[in-house]
């Protein structure tokens, strides 16, 4: 049988048929710079999605623990626990050396001899919580705060730039009526409470 394409046609559509070692190698190196430019993007997107979780959950806590008091007719307390899903006393640093509610916290009816845990919140990794140690007491009937107004600082923990500082940071109000919200930056912001 003849060959109609000629003797160098195989040897020519075998060198067609891939990438040269110089095409592969540029790939690589413009994939690993656009990893290494978004690399800084996702570790901040991170860092406020574990901040912005736990600021949800502490204010579902909140909300929670009020509404108990309202409905249950006892006091409701939210405190700080010492990573055992024991209110802590004081400034105690958990197992991993947070500090008071960046250790966890938990909603706690009728605090006292008959207490009973209904939610426990462990720590929740890579986010601070700053404000006071004592523990938010709800009050039946109407759910108000005993001590005032309450806040909350909750940002990212570990070295975070200082642009991106404020971005990272939810702040939790609470109201002498009890009622909780949720702002975004640090609580130093806006109205002061």
């Amino acid at each position: 049988m003849q060959d109609v394409f000629g003797p160098g046609h195989v040897r020519r559509a075998m060198r067609r048929g891939g990438f040269s070692l110089v095409e592969l190698l540029v790939v690589i190196a413009l994939t690993a710079s656009a990893a290494v430019v978004a690399a800084p993007m996702f570790s901040a997107w991170h860092a406020r999605d574990r901040v912005d979780g736990a600021a949800r959950a502490l204010l579902a806590s909140m909300t929670l623990a009020r509404g108990e008091a309202i409905a249950r007719g006892v006091r409701v307390v939210v405190c700080a626990v010492d990573g055992t899903a024991r209110c802590a006393p004081s400034f105690e640093p958990c197992p991993r050396g947070a500090i008071a509610w960046s250790c966890g916290w938990a909603v706690v009816a009728d605090p006292g001899p008959s207490a009973q845990a209904l939610r426990v919140y462990r720590r929740a990794p890579g986010v601070s919580i700053a404000a006071r140690t004592v523990p938010v007491e709800f009050t039946p009937p109407a759910g108000q705060v005993i001590g005032g107004f309450r806040r909350f600082e909750l940002a990212a923990a570990g070295a975070i730039g200082a642009s991106d500082a404020d971005r990272l940071r939810r702040c939790i109000r609470i109201a002498a009526g009890g009622r909780p919200r949720l702002d975004r930056g640090g609580c130093d912001r806006g109205r002061g409470a």
